[in-house]
């Protein structure tokens, strides 16, 4: 089929703004369209990610392709503020296609992270010519992921470095329409350059780059408790209106898995069709939010985990024939989940997520001494302790545990991913809690909770957890985490402090993974207060963090609490295979 391609087409939304669009379209004929929304520019090489299929692939499969700057981005006209616009002008966008004579009246969207919230946003107003969506790395709870997190912290490094990057394009935007924004720009720039000082800069709200432009940066700061700024934002709720399947597709160490994976499992229960519910696909490999190949410093999956070797190019075509095309047969062979087992390193097909032969299980956390380090006398056990007991850390916020790896934005090496945790978990304020040895293969697959019954000497503080794989080298590497501030241990939307040295019950959500934990290595979970910068530091004042100077920062003495009356367990869910492949 040949095609043609129009540049800067103005596609006009409801209001009146025009909205510009890359178009290939075929030269005679009608085709089925896919539509890819983006703020980072239309005529970026973003279509070349790693998790996309190949826009000729497209076109020789007989494709349109429609690709399209967001409201106030690039070539397109209006003011960008973040999720405001999308769901109309990706309304408007998928009607404006099924008028155009080379549409067949069919549309599919396709895209990883903003281009796939763009994806639910449109979704969720039951526009009638989208057919089918394939979101990938994304979320329907903005405040969730990614910009804060589904225990409340502020996702630092990430705000940070996405703001100033939007902040940069407007600013190159407003100084080519001519306004003197040179200043800007060069302050921005600099601050890409020294994104680890941006992200000591306190207080975080007042930092001077962004700060100064304002905009969101402000509403985000001020809204740090999931309340009515953020509910008008998630999508949960409309869901019902969904009435298209959704090929969704996560990485382990992606930050937004949580989400895919909650996603996933929302849309089965309350999407508006049984076409919709049961048209719900999920994949998961061994990805990054930057890359989908599957090669770490600290840890290879091997090659079968490479997003090309595994064929998801094709799976987005296949995914597309069937709703675009009608072609009853093309999905034919494919399970309607595919994860990536790490440990033995394999794809697997399943029929649901959670397993629905998913066993899950209590680790008791106890110790024989002090939990503190790598080196210390924590444990992990089937067996329900008999005695009971604290484990005691000082929570300094000037002197955060250092991120390192986990289900965060690539920013630099060492910052996402699987990562050797053998130096965090040196330090003194770091508990661990491992099993012995195992004999037998372990494979934990599905999502994954902490619960802990804490006390400390602050009225606030937070509590991370990393769900950890150590080998017999001595390698220990981190699967998957989280952190929960504990003003929001009853939920996010409202904030209760603690009563200093009483013993509350929190539970941590870890996300999920999918590992088999061989003969030979341990279980092990890291407890701590800090993951800094992926998230912001607790002052651990109760105040607003996103105000606090450094000098308004106090310690804090934080106490986890084992044995029979307090019960801090790691809920793993272990699947029980013959052969676990």
């Amino acid at each position: 089929m040949q095609h043609l391609y129009d540049i800067d087409v103005r596609v006009p939304m409801r209001d009146g703004v025009a909205l510009a669009a890359n178009v290939w379209h075929p030269a005679e004929g009608k085709a089925p369209t896919l539509l890819v929304r983006l703020p980072y520019s239309k005529d970026s090489a973003l279509l070349g990610h790693g998790s996309l299929p190949n826009v000729l692939a497209l076109l020789e499969a007989g494709y349109a392709l429609v690709v399209q700057d967001c409201r106030g981005t690039y070539r397109s006209e209006g003011e960008f503020v973040p999720h405001m616009a999308d769901r109309h002008d990706g309304a408007d966008t998928v009607a404006w296609i099924t008028q155009q004579p080379w549409s067949d009246g069919t549309v599919g969207m396709y895209g990883p992270s903003y281009l796939g919230m763009v994806q639910w946003e449109t979704a969720v107003t039951g526009a009638p010519g989208l057919k089918a969506i394939a979101p990938t790395f994304t979320s329907i709870d903005n405040y969730e992921a990614p910009w804060y997190g589904p225990g409340g912290a502020l996702s630092l490094s990430l705000v940070t470095l996405w703001n100033v990057m939007m902040y940069a394009a407007d600013a190159r935007r407003s100084l080519a329409a001519g306004e003197d924004t040179a200043s800007h720009l060069r302050e921005l720039g600099q601050a890409a350059l020294s994104l680890e000082a941006l992200n000591e800069m306190l207080p975080t709200a007042e930092v001077p780059v962004l700060a100064a432009y304002g905009k969101w940066w402000d509403d985000w700061m001020a809204h740090p408790s999931h309340d009515e700024y953020w509910d008008a934002m998630e999508l949960t709720p409309e869901l019902k209106n969904v009435t298209v399947p959704a090929l969704n597709i996560g990485g382990w160490y992606d930050l937004y898995i949580g989400q895919t994976l909650r996603t996933y499992t929302a849309a089965r229960q309350k999407a508006g069709t049984a076409q919709a519910r049961e048209g719900q696909r999920l994949i998961v490999g061994p990805w990054d939010h930057g890359s989908t190949v599957g090669v770490f410093a600290d840890r290879s999956f091997g090659p079968l985990a490479d997003a090309q070797m595994m064929g998801l190019a094709d799976l987005h075509v296949k995914f597309f024939d069937r709703w675009l095309r009608g072609d009853t047969t093309a999905l034919d062979g494919v399970a309607p989940v595919k994860i990536f087992v790490m440990g033995i390193d394999q794809w697997r097909d399943e029929q649901d997520w959670p397993l629905p032969d998913t066993r899950w299980t209590d680790f008791h956390l106890t110790s024989t001494g002090r939990a503190n380090t790598a080196d210390g006398e924590g444990v992990l056990t089937a067996e329900a302790p008999a005695d009971a007991g604290h484990e005691t850390y000082l929570y300094d916020p000037r002197r955060p545990v250092p991120s390192a790896g986990g289900a965060s934005m690539p920013t630099t090496p060492g910052f996402c991913g699987p990562v050797d945790q053998r130096t965090v978990a040196a330090r003194e304020d770091v508990l661990c809690f491992a099993t012995p040895v195992l004999e037998e293969a372990v494979e934990v697959t599905g999502p994954v909770g902490l619960t802990l019954y804490v006390s400390s000497s602050a009225v606030d503080t937070d509590f991370t957890a990393k769900l950890v794989d150590v080998f017999p080298d001595g390698r220990a590497i981190n699967l998957c985490d989280g952190i929960l501030r504990a003003r929001y241990r009853n939920g996010l939307a409202t904030e209760e402090l603690m009563e200093p040295g009483t013993v509350y019950e929190i539970t941590v959500d870890m996300t999920g993974t999918s590992n088999v934990f061989l003969p030979g290595h341990r279980i092990r979970v890291d407890i701590s207060s800090s993951n800094f910068p992926r998230y912001d530091r607790n002052t651990n004042t109760g105040g607003v963090i996103a105000h606090e100077s450094e000098e308004q920062m106090i310690p804090a003495i934080n106490h986890i609490h084992h044995g029979p009356d307090h019960p801090s367990r790691l809920i793993l869910p272990i699947i029980d295979r013959k052969d676990p492949s």
